[in-house]
């Protein structure tokens, strides 16, 4: 029996010595569910009384306790405990034994709430949660409002900072700011008005705290470039790389549809070239290849990738003009040379296209373009948090309550 009453609790991970398993049934509840029942006491000896300490304690029967265990095999545990009742003679207090499978006033044991806790860690619905641990939706969520808080600000700013934003509950931005060279989260707000994150890093960290920040990475967001002086007086701003690239990709590839609509009825190769090839003309022209031919679907042709490029840039000058001003921009990035990225901002001519206004989108940016050639920090820590937050947000269909969405976030970077 005892071998017996040891491979029951050992199988639901109970170490207390002090329970004794009874029987094991199956009963049905109210909502046609079969639930497996474990009949256990709980008892020891005890003789002081918690309450005034004094050596009066006398056995006083028990008291039931329903305990929720973990799932096996989809299947679904109850604890039925008896648990020892004591009386104290001199204070007329009562008191039960306890035991640590479970918090005090509780039905939930720990197990449970850790294989909760773990789920809620794999980005996983609550209402999947629910059904794979045997319990409500409700109680998902109570669990992890009661396990999980947000995080408090760091007591020190790194002295490297990324900025960004994300569309989180009910349609509303908020804001997320991580450190560049270790990742860590800084801040999450729920908020991304510039008083909001103002207020926040102001009224947390001293201004002595605030000057030790040195770099600041962006977007091309304009708010952001307008209160971090105020906030960070000594930092540098850097625009991300990234977006600077990808803002002249999208202008590419606005003059690349307007170019090959003028081929659509009457050349119609050079319109095949345009329309599924797209992505060599974002490709590094150090990195094309002008040597092998390859067969390229949608022009059902070999040919070399270089020559492809050509044969379009050859009948589309303006089109022409807007890939070498890309490709400028590309290499002056990638080599990290400021002096070639100004002298393609100062000496631009308008030309009528969609790159004139990246142009004057990277002169009023002029200074934080230059930057990112200068420092090799970027977004790239901040972009990669933000995709998790997406797919959290993606596989659980969204979340109606902010709240519950920064505990969920806090708790796949805990």
């Amino acid at each position: 029996m005892m071998s017996h009453d040891y491979s029951i609790l050992s199988l639901f991970e109970i170490t207390d010595g002090n329970i004794n398993v009874q029987s094991v049934s199956k009963i049905k509840t109210t909502h046609s569910q079969h639930v497996h029942v474990i009949n256990a006491s709980l008892t020891y000896d005890r003789s002081r009384c918690s309450h005034c300490g004094k050596s009066a304690l006398i056995k006083n029967g028990f008291r039931l306790s329903k305990i929720r265990l973990p799932t096996i095999n989809g299947g679904n545990y109850e604890l039925h405990l008896r648990r020892q009742r004591f009386y104290c003679k001199k204070c007329h207090h009562t008191q039960s034994a306890s035991t640590n499978i479970v918090v005090a006033n509780q039905t939930f044991s720990r197990q449970l709430k850790h294989t909760v806790m773990e789920l809620l860690r794999e980005s996983l619905p609550a209402t999947t949660i629910a059904k794979l641990c045997g319990i409500s939706p409700s109680s998902v969520i109570r669990i992890l409002q009661n396990d999980v808080h947000l995080p408090n600000a760091l007591k020190e700013l790194p002295p490297h900072l990324c900025f960004d934003e994300f569309r989180s509950a009910d349609k509303l931005m908020s804001f997320n700011c991580c450190d560049s060279v270790s990742h860590k989260r800084v801040a999450l707000i729920f908020s991304r008005l510039s008083k909001d994150i103002t207020e926040h890093f102001i009224n947390r960290y001293s201004l002595s705290q605030r000057q030790k920040v040195e770099t600041v990475v962006i977007d091309m967001n304009a708010e952001y470039a307008s209160f971090i002086k105020q906030i960070f007086p000594n930092a540098v701003i850097i625009i991300d790389r990234f977006h600077i690239v990808q803002l002249a990709g999208k202008a590419l590839d606005s003059e690349r549809l307007c170019a090959i609509e003028l081929f659509k009825e009457t050349e119609r190769r050079l319109y095949r070239i345009g329309k599924s090839q797209w992505r060599l003309f974002h490709l590094d022209a150090k990195k094309v290849n002008a040597e092998k031919s390859h067969y390229l679907k949608g022009v059902n042709e070999y040919m070399t990738q270089q020559n492809a490029i050509d044969l379009l840039l050859q009948k589309s000058p303006s089109f022409s003009k807007s890939y070498d001003f890309y490709q400028c921009v590309l290499h002056a990035l990638r080599d990290e040379d400021p002096a070639t990225i100004a002298g393609l901002i100062d000496n631009y001519q308008p030309q009528g296209t969609n790159m004139d206004t990246v142009v004057r989108t990277y002169q009023k940016n002029r200074a934080g373009i230059l930057n990112a050639c200068r420092y090799k920090y970027s977004n790239g820590p901040i972009e990669g948090m933000n995709r998790k937050i997406k797919a959290l947000k993606r596989s659980c269909y969204g979340f109606r309550n902010i709240k519950n969405f920064f505990l969920r976030i806090s708790l796949i970077y805990a």
